[in-house]
């Protein structure tokens, strides 16, 4: 029995994918967003969804996210990080790319604006704080992105939140 492209097409495991920006202020700390979706109370960096069925790129749903999360249309800078997360088996699994959104200045904070409909907040939080409002993987992806971005050895690859094996 022979099948057809589209039948074998449709079959194939299934995977989440997004894609989010770092950004940081010129005192070093990182940019997080409250989503007024989750039921958890945590937080997360500006991004979303990769529209794949649309042909879109990580790298352009960085940017698309972005602008229509925090208004603001900022070219992402350099792949940071790509993680591989299983989840736990709690959803599929997922890939997701962290992407380099630079320094902002105060201009561009003062832009900020809030996509009401998904987010309620923003704020500016030290590293070593993000713990408390990130869950663990992403927190671990942000430390990661950093470290490499730091050393110049941008992207690192990650499992769960972990170098991945022969990674650096």
């Amino acid at each position: 029995m022979t099948t057809d492209y589209a039948t074998y097409l449709a079959s194939l495991p299934r995977i989440l994918a997004g894609a989010s920006m770092l950004f940081r202020s010129a005192d070093g700390r990182i940019l997080i967003v409250e989503p007024n979706y989750r039921d958890d109370g945590t937080w997360t960096l500006p991004g979303g969804t990769i529209e794949s069925d649309l042909n879109e790129t990580p790298r352009q749903a960085a940017r698309r996210e972005t602008a229509e999360e925090i208004g603001l249309d900022v070219e992402p800078g350099v792949l940071l990080a790509f993680e591989w997360s299983t989840a736990g088996g709690e959803r599929p699994p997922s890939v997701n790319f962290l992407f380099d959104g630079g320094v902002l200045t105060d201009e561009q904070l003062a832009a900020i604006r809030l996509q009401e409909e998904e987010l309620d907040s923003w704020k500016l939080v030290a590293l070593d704080e993000a713990d408390r409002y990130l869950y663990p993987r992403a927190a671990l992806r942000i430390g990661a992105g950093l470290d490499a971005l730091a050393a110049g050895t941008a992207p690192v690859e990650l499992v769960d939140g972990h170098p991945a094996a022969g990674g650096a």
